[in-house]
């Protein structure tokens, strides 16, 4: 598969009123995507807020096991990270994650009150496209106060959203200048978070149902009533391309419209729950 890079003009630009506005902020949200925690970790990002207090929240949780959910929530302790794991669908997560912030930001509170006054804590909510960001704060403000949407790059600016003890800055979804582990940017790419209209989405579908064939065989193999005579990626992609109807004139196989459906069926979690790292 060709390189993956996506770094568009304005992820420059948000990069730099991010570092402007850092000022402002007590503390820093950090969204990552469950399925893969580590391939959303902008580095760029994490050189930023080096001297600032962050919360990583690994939103999405309900899309992975237990038991891989666990696993790196420990991978962050031992790394010495601010760690909570939640779905932002769910209101009980959100009051977990109203919490934590004032964990996190403890020191901050205390040493306003000290002085005899209220002040709320300011918050940059930050990651890489299509973690939830929005989601999250709308969940945070119990109103639709940021911009959602189901593809990378919805919100272009910076935003804050006041609440009664937070302050929120939303910001636009951003990726490193370059991706230097291809593997992760693939998963960034199987999620959304990097623009669909860059990508050869058959060759994304190929690498997906090669990692799927060695990760999660039985999935695949249920989702797609495969015979388990096929054993290539290539093989696998044209036994579902058969199954589903997906042939173009002369039998030939739409491999572009199974990728699509292939894709879509990841994102809809018609699958099954994907623990990509």
């Amino acid at each position: 598969m060709d390189n993956i890079q996506w770094y568009p003009g304005h992820m420059a630009k948000a990069m730099r009123l991010m570092k402007e506005a850092l000022s402002q902020v007590d503390g820093v949200i950090m969204v990552l995507d469950a399925r893969c925690p580590f391939a959303c970790m902008n580095e760029k990002l994490n050189e930023m807020f080096a001297n600032k207090s962050v919360l990583f929240v690994l939103n999405k949780a309900d899309l992975i096991e237990r038991k891989d959910l666990n696993a790196y929530i420990e991978k962050f302790v031992k790394l010495g990270k601010n760690v909570i794991a939640l779905n932002a669908k769910n209101k009980g997560d959100v009051a977990s994650l109203y919490s934590r912030i004032f964990e996190v930001l403890k020191d901050k509170v205390e040493r306003n009150a000290n002085r005899g006054y209220f002040k709320p804590v300011r918050v940059m909510v930050a990651g890489i496209p299509n973690t939830g960001k929005s989601t999250i704060i709308n969940a945070l403000s119990g109103a639709k106060k940021a911009q959602v949407g189901d593809k990378a790059g919805v919100t272009r600016s910076n935003q804050w959203i006041k609440l009664d003890k937070i302050e929120l800055l939303d910001t636009p979804g951003t990726t490193p200048p370059s991706f230097e582990n291809q593997e992760m940017a693939r998963h960034l790419a199987y999620i959304g978070s990097i623009n669909d209209e860059i990508m050869d989405l058959t060759e994304l579908c190929l690498c997906f149902l090669e990692e799927m064939n060695e990760k999660y065989p039985e999935k695949l193999k249920e989702r797609y009533k495969l015979s388990g005579s096929s054993e290539t990626p290539l093989e696998i992609y044209e036994e579902i391309c058969k199954n589903r109807g997906f042939l173009v004139k002369k039998g030939e196989y739409d491999y572009e419209r199974c990728a699509k459906a292939v894709i879509d069926d990841l994102r809809s979690q018609k699958i099954g729950k994907i623990a990509f790292e």
